[in-house]
Order: structure tokens, then sequence, then C-alpha cells
């Protein structure tokens, strides 16, 4: 498995940190917003959000004393590419699998 889609699917697989990428999908956001959405800490919010931004999925940036957090696009469209040929991958072992079960068994 390609580093970057593990990074990206470990780092969506925490429901809190799925649901504060979902939450960026939406709008921009600071961590004291983000906080006041989901029963975690800033200090949480922050972490989960380093976790979302090395797996190079959200992208941050200086807005006077707060940083504003996003869904990174490009980060975003590598991650989907990724399970994209994964799921044409699993489709195709599927298809090949089904061919072989519906050849004429000899007995």
């Amino acid at each position: 498995m390609d580093a970057y889609l593990q990074s990206g699917c470990e780092a969506l697989g925490d429901g809190t940190r799925f649901a504060i990428f979902r939450a960026l999908i939406e709008r921009p956001q600071s961590v004291g917003e983000l906080a006041g959405h989901f029963p975690v800490s800033r200090p949480a919010v922050s972490q989960h959000l380093r976790i979302l931004k090395q797996a190079g999925l959200v992208r941050d940036r200086k807005e006077g004393t707060r940083r504003i957090y996003a869904a990174d696009a490009e980060g975003v469209a590598r991650l989907r590419l990724e399970l994209d040929l994964l799921w044409g991958d699993a489709l195709a072992a599927f298809k090949a699998a089904a061919e072989r079960w519906e050849e004429p068994h000899v007995i």
C-alpha cells in the first residue's frame, strides 16, 4: 500500500478526526471554531489537525493571530486517486473470481 494512502487512511480512521475533516470540507475554520462543534478540547483539536496536515489532507494559513484550517484539495485528490485505483483492483479481482466460479465444474 502506498505510504500516502496509508497515512491518509490512518488519519481519517479516527471518528473525531474524520468529523473535523468533514467540517473543514464544508468551510475553512479556526481551532476555536472547530472545538466549539466537538466534545474535545482545543489542544485535542490541534493534535487532530496536526495529524491531518501531516497526512496532506489539511492546510492552514495565518490570519492575524489565528490559524485557519481547510481541506487541502490536492491532498484529497491524491487520496481519492489512490482509493480509485484500489477500488479498480478490487473490482477486477472480484470479476476474475466470478468468472472462475461460472466456469463449468468437472466432476
